[in-house]
């Protein structure tokens, strides 16, 4: 049978089948009350079929796949984890506005999901009865070359970002994480960092618009809903008060050649020499400059010791660099020899640990059910650390085990900022920002434990050398012992707010008291309107 006979079967095959498929989806809603009701609610305001197709309760055969597809924190996805009672998955800006309103009405919490990355797992797990409403199909980027812009979805990850910004030019970047399966709109709501922040700073402090879904299921642009609202959806964890269907961002110009380079070096090796005088270079050297500081506990001929690994992004040629290193920071030893220069787009893809020459589409993909178990906490550095409290830090690493510290330094574009520019307060006055990290294979409770209590030793012991009063921290590297609130109460969302936001925690009150009352958007971390 030819093409020609055979596309008129498909397609009466394809017409058949349709209102199987339909019925069937009817029948999973019938099978299950609640579904039954968010369906009969949904179909008030969008068509019926729209509706039965973005609902995915436990009944349903894809119910697991779904959920466990964005669960980026093995930790979070257990049998005793809590589940949602159903996975809304919308694919347009209206089934957003119904699902809001649908979800008050009937009752029920609402998790908002982007890419699945928040470490704590407070987009898909909570103990109350709950929806998840999954943003991945919402992840249109349209880049406006004219206006040197892009409206990006807040279901779009950081790669699917990249790449389209490359399709469109070879001169233009934007400044945000290094891991391409990070989603845009949990990153960018909780401020947004990498590896050109002290040339451009945040992510947010390029957003210039936004569509939001309020409580009342509005959906609402910058103007619609106010600068008050706009500023707090920029760094303030946009969850808690409402849902981000997008952001307008402006693109930043990058060369044509870019310089990486990666250094490594043992205990025995100097490592303290270049750890000690990396506080003062990092954060103060040319603004192009970026070099982020790996330190971990490794084994070398059967001995434990403690291994620096140097990281940079440079936005130049390596003739600079080397220029600039041997007068700044001789002790790295840099030359042309180990630094690689090339294209922007091919940085990305080196920091993001992909092998040389791998193509740019390679940022398409998400790599769903791709989750390890792991453990990230944050702290601010405002005054370098001293050599014998180096030394005091590598005797403690080697003790612990496993856990690992990434140190980003900051300087540049992020002096320049205000506090109060947008809710991320850590600008001037911090050296760099440190990351605890720790990832294990293993499953069950007993290495849960361990590895959790290693990292927490680590950051209690680090509490002589960080910032304090309050002692600060980074929203999107979520850590539920920053403080969790069971009450919503003022006081007990100002014990992280102050951490996350510093003075800015009493702004970020004020406008949930007007734009959310009654407290609908809340996860066990999110800004309290007053009066509760």
């Amino acid at each position: 049978m030819d093409r020609a006979t055979m596309r008129p079967l498909l397609l009466l095959l394809l017409l058949l089948l349709s209102p199987v498929v339909f019925n069937l989806r009817l029948s999973f809603a019938a099978s299950d009350p609640i579904n039954q009701s968010l369906l009969q609610c949904l179909s008030e305001t969008i068509p019926a079929d729209e509706a039965s197709s973005i609902i995915y309760s436990k009944s349903h055969p894809s119910y697991s796949s779904v959920l466990r597809a964005y669960i980026r924190n093995a930790r979070f996805n257990t049998s005793s984890t809590p589940k949602p009672l159903l996975i809304i998955t919308p694919s347009d800006d209206s089934h957003v506005s119904a699902a809001v309103t649908c979800a008050q009405r009937l009752g029920f919490r609402l998790k908002i999901r982007s890419g699945g990355h928040d470490f704590e797992g407070l987009s898909y797990v909570s103990k109350d009865p709950f929806f998840v409403l999954d943003m991945f199909k919402l992840r249109a980027i349209t880049v406006d070359m004219a206006d040197e812009s892009a409206w990006v979805g807040a279901g779009a990850t950081l790669g699917e970002l990249y790449y389209n910004i490359w399709k469109n030019s070879k001169v233009h970047g934007f400044p945000a994480g290094v891991c391409p399966t990070v989603g845009v709109g949990g990153h960018i709501s909780g401020a947004g960092y990498g590896n050109m922040i002290r040339k451009y700073g945040l992510s947010v402090d390029h957003v210039v618009d936004a569509k939001l879904v309020d409580v009342n299921g509005r959906i609402l642009d910058r103007k619609a809903m106010g600068e008050d609202l706009f500023w707090a959806i920029r760094g303030g964890g946009a969850a808690s008060f409402g849902v981000v269907l997008a952001y307008k961002i402006k693109l930043v110009p990058v060369p044509e050649k870019v310089t990486v380079f990666r250094v490594e070096k043992l205990l025995a090796e100097k490592a303290t020499d270049i750890a000690l005088k990396w506080q003062s270079v990092a954060p103060t050297t040319a603004d192009n400059l970026f070099m982020r500081m790996l330190i971990q506990p490794v084994t070398r001929n059967k001995k434990k010791t403690v291994r620096i690994t140097v990281i940079a992004l440079y936005l130049g040629d390596s003739d600079s660099l080397v220029s600039l290193l041997n007068k700044d920071f001789p002790e790295l030893g840099i030359v042309k020899q180990i630094c690689n220069e090339t294209s922007w787009i091919d940085s990305v893809l080196r920091w993001a640990n992909f092998d040389p020459a791998t193509p740019p589409t390679a940022l398409l993909d998400r790599d769903p059910n791709d989750a390890d178990f792991l453990k990230r906490k944050s702290d601010y550095v405002q005054t370098p650390i001293p050599r014998k409290g180096l030394e005091s830090l590598w005797e403690k690493l080697i003790e612990i085990g496993k856990v690992g510290l990434v140190f980003n330094p900051y300087g540049g574009q992020m002096n320049r900022v205000k506090s109060d520019e947008s809710p991320f307060p850590h600008r001037a006055g911090n050296l760099y920002k440190i990351q605890y990290s720790v990832t294990w294979e293993q499953p069950g409770n007993e290495a849960d434990k361990n590895f959790t209590t290693q990292v927490k030793l680590l950051h209690e012991f680090m509490t002589q050398f960080v910032s304090k009063n309050p002692r600060s921290a980074y929203l999107n590297y979520r850590d539920i012992d920053v403080g969790r609130t069971k009450t919503w109460s003022y006081e007990e969302g100002k014990t992280y707010g102050e951490s996350y936001f510093n003075g800015n925690y009493e702004r970020l009150v004020d406008v949930k008291s007007a734009a959310d009352p009654k407290n609908f958007f809340r996860n066990e971390q999110s800004i309290p309107p007053r009066g509760i």
